[in-house]
């Protein structure tokens, strides 16, 4: 189901705090087994074994692979680039996710409201972050404190409750204070992460890849 005009991306996670290989992809899985894509050269690892960029596979089965990249744990899935990942210098630039574009235009970025975990569909037509009103109460988000208002859905026009998250994270990129809107039922069951995060971020975009870049 289609929630407001969504146009979507794949989010790439860019850890600033760990050393390690430019780019890390993963091309195929299979049970203890995972073919990864480290800075354009194919390696085939199995659970425990590393490489010389210190990428170490922890786990893998037909969905995810579980690699450490030194010392840092990460979760890879199909279409999820790791990159870049800093040589560990201090940082000489800003820090950055990196979305691809994938089959279909719809992707998935793992990330976090409020400390919690969750999973979003990146939505720059969004104007905010926009969760249903079942994962709201999941994340203990209080709607006593929102204001009421109204959305337009896909389905039509539906109540919903203005509210400001304390914080929304994706990779090492955080805004506090976002402008959100809680859709009373349990759509959408992804939350849309809209404008109201996208916006803090210069935004670069290449043929099927885009950049978010944080300002100084």
């Amino acid at each position: 189901m289609r929630w407001f005009a969504i146009i979507f991306a794949v989010v790439v996670t860019a850890p600033s705090h760990a050393a390690g290989p430019s780019d890390l992809e993963l091309l195929a899985l299979s049970q203890d087994t995972a073919i990864v894509r480290i800075a354009g050269k194919r390696h085939v690892l199995r659970v425990g074994q590393g490489t010389v960029d210190g990428v170490k596979l922890v786990s893998a089965d037909t969905e995810r692979a579980v690699v450490e990249v030194n010392g840092v744990v990460e979760t890879l899935e199909y279409g999820v680039v790791l990159a870049p990942i800093t040589e560990g210098d201090g940082g000489s630039g800003p820090n950055r996710v990196t979305l691809w574009v994938g089959p279909g235009g719809m992707f998935q970025a793992d990330g976090a409201i409020n400390g919690y975990s969750v999973r979003f569909l990146v939505d720059t037509g969004a104007s905010t972050v926009a969760i249903s009103s079942v994962t709201a109460r999941r994340l203990g988000i209080d709607l006593s404190r929102g204001t009421p208002g109204i959305a337009q859905t896909a389905s039509g026009i539906t109540e919903m409750m203005s509210v400001t998250l304390d914080s929304v994270s994706i990779g090492s990129l955080t805004v506090r204070n976002v402008p959100a809107g809680v859709i009373y039922g349990p759509y959408p069951d992804i939350p849309l992460l809209g404008t109201s995060f996208l916006g803090n971020f210069d935004m670069e975009r290449q043929g099927n890849r885009l950049e978010l870049i944080e300002r100084y």
